[in-house]
């Protein structure tokens, strides 16, 4: 990757690492459904301003709308809560951590429900050293040695399986000939339509009291800078990086998620996460394969 590729990919990182922080400040002022639907609404609000600022066509078409209904629903509708709503009791670093186990599932589920995109011996082997670490990360607490709930610990991974099969249900949008940023929009969009009867019903929203200026700043940051800046970084990178290059960024965003967390917050993790993690990002390194590639032709004679 070139530099500049590089800087996007960090700055990615930040960004959705971000997120975390972010949505952790909200949510002492705001229900998870409702922080959801803030999210979107604005998130697709700076990003159709984006889209009529650059002259771009709008696709229509049932198909448009159908597919990324679905993708709305498993990409951003329930991920979106289940990792909000376990935030709600766990720390911003943790959601983070569980949160790179994406790639694992993603493996498996390509694995058991596509036939070109089998899972590799490298591939088995970084989800089984993922998993492991998952393990270590939910072990002590299943046993009662830590003051973390269950529940948001599987709302979190719940939301990783449900990006897994976002990724796979997204190779039926590629044939549709959209844009990435019309595509992100739609999405946002289309979730927006789902969330808000969901939101009144359940949060009544206008019954709540007056959210303080940290939690509206952090909804504005989450919205703005998560969501619609980082979606058009991803895009881009997604362009000129490609996706192997991509999986990269899962490396990262838990680093800045407890950066962020630790330094503004005060937030301090188990050593058994810190174990979890890395026995996480073996299992990633071993998926993405450029290590051991690197090695084996570094020991072969010349």
């Amino acid at each position: 990757m070139s530099l500049r590729d590089w800087t996007l990919l960090v700055t990615l990182s930040v960004l959705w690492g971000g997120s975390f922080f972010f949505a952790r400040i909200a949510l002492f002022d705001l229900p998870p459904m409702t922080l959801v639907l803030a999210r979107v609404v604005i998130g697709a609000a700076v990003l159709y301003a984006v889209l009529r600022a650059t002259g771009e066509h709008f696709p229509r078409g049932r198909a448009v709308w159908t597919t990324l209904a679905v993708m709305a629903l498993l990409n951003n509708v329930i991920p979106f809560t289940l990792i909000f709503w376990g935030q709600t009791a766990i720390p911003a670093g943790l959601a983070a951590i569980l949160n790179a186990t994406t790639p694992l599932f993603s493996v498996v589920v390509m694995h058991l429900f596509t036939t070109d995109e089998k899972a590799t011996a490298n591939k088995a082997a970084g989800v089984a050293l993922g998993f492991l670490g998952v393990v270590v990360l939910v072990g002590p607490a299943a046993l009662g040695r830590l003051d973390t709930p269950l529940w948001a610990v599987a709302a979190c991974l719940g939301a990783t399986l449900s990006y897994a099969f976002s990724g796979l249900w997204g190779r039926r949008i590629k044939p549709l000939g959209l844009t990435p940023t019309f595509t992100a929009w739609l999405q946002l969009t289309i979730t927006s339509l789902v969330m808000a009867p969901a939101v009144a019903l359940v949060d009544r929203p206008w019954a709540l009291a007056m959210p303080g200026w940290p939690a509206i700043l952090a909804v504005l940051a989450l919205a703005v800078l998560s969501t619609a800046l980082a979606y058009i970084i991803f895009f881009r990178l997604l362009a000129t990086a490609g996706p192997s290059n991509l999986l990269l960024v899962t490396f990262l965003i838990p680093v800045s998620a407890i950066l962020l967390a630790g330094l503004f917050l005060g937030e301090r993790l188990a050593w058994t996460h810190f174990a979890g993690m890395a026995l996480i990002g073996l299992g990633l390194v071993a998926i993405d394969g450029r290590v051991w590639r690197r090695l084996a032709e570094g020991t072969r004679p010349a």
